[in-house]
């Protein structure tokens, strides 16, 4: 069915302190179709995959996936539609896994939870210095079976074989091995998100995490985008190394999975 109408997104969460959430730059508020407006930070996967990532897109009018070895995220236009459990039924069919990150919907009859982390959303701020690094070597499709194996040591989120193919991904090697690395992943618009940042414990507290973010985020900048970054709320000295590079806590959500009936 085609994508004829924008997506709407959930609101944000307040900061701790209880100010509003970051205000969109020009451009990034998005109209919704059956409710007030929100910003695409709030529903990404959608923007993603309706936008930047639409040649990856695989679903509905109401639902968007990536294919199965891409990414586990699924876009889902309006949690409030009447018709968005049949769509998403739909698409993944019965007893399937289904990631509900970024939301928290109230599961109808048959429907249950997989699992639920509490997460944060980080926005870069003007103190964010980014800068390409000497040493950052691009990878790739030929490079995906090594950056899986440092994501299975490090953990740091879903990488699969070809979650490359979300944008650029960049790492760092000492006598040919892999043991650091960070890239691209959602693209919600005017926006790109930073993930998959490992490194090997042999060769952490040199910096090297801080230099590919820095460096992953030079090249969104360049691109006239601005950089984000999840985490999960428990990885507390994660959050405090990148707040110290000059992100931001946006809003606290979830990440989360359910199962259809």
């Amino acid at each position: 069915m085609p994508l004829s109408d924008p997506p709407r997104a959930t609101p944000s969460d307040p900061s701790p302190d209880g100010t509003a959430p970051a205000a969109a730059p020009p451009g990034q508020q998005v109209p919704g179709p059956h409710g007030p407006a929100g910003h695409v930070l709030d529903a990404p996967a959608w923007s993603a995959l309706s936008g930047a990532h639409r040649h990856l897109a695989i679903g509905n009018e109401l639902v968007l996936r990536y294919p199965e070895d891409v990414s586990p995220f699924v876009g889902v236009r309006d949690w409030d539609h009447p018709e968005v459990w049949e769509a998403l039924m739909d698409v993944f069919g019965h007893d399937a896994t289904v990631s509900v990150s970024h939301a928290e919907p109230e599961l109808p009859a048959g429907w249950r939870t997989e699992f639920s982390l509490p997460g944060v959303q980080l926005v870069q701020t003007d103190a964010l210095a980014p800068r390409p690094d000497e040493e950052a070597v691009e990878l790739g499709a030929a490079n995906s079976a090594e950056m899986q194996a440092l994501v299975a040591r490090t953990k740091p989120g879903p990488f699969l074989p070809r979650t490359h193919e979300m944008g650029r991904y960049v790492g760092i090697r000492r006598d040919g091995a892999l043991i650091a690395m960070a890239g691209e992943r959602l693209h919600p618009d005017g926006w790109t998100e930073i993930s998959a940042v490992a490194v090997d414990e042999a060769h952490r507290r040199q910096g090297l995490a801080s230099r590919l973010v820095l460096d992953v985020a030079f090249h969104i900048q360049q691109r006239g985008d601005r950089a984000l970054l999840h985490a999960a709320a428990a990885n507390t000295s994660a959050i405090a190394g990148y707040e110290k590079l000059g992100f931001a806590l946006r809003r606290r959500l979830t990440f989360g999975a359910v199962r259809t009936p």
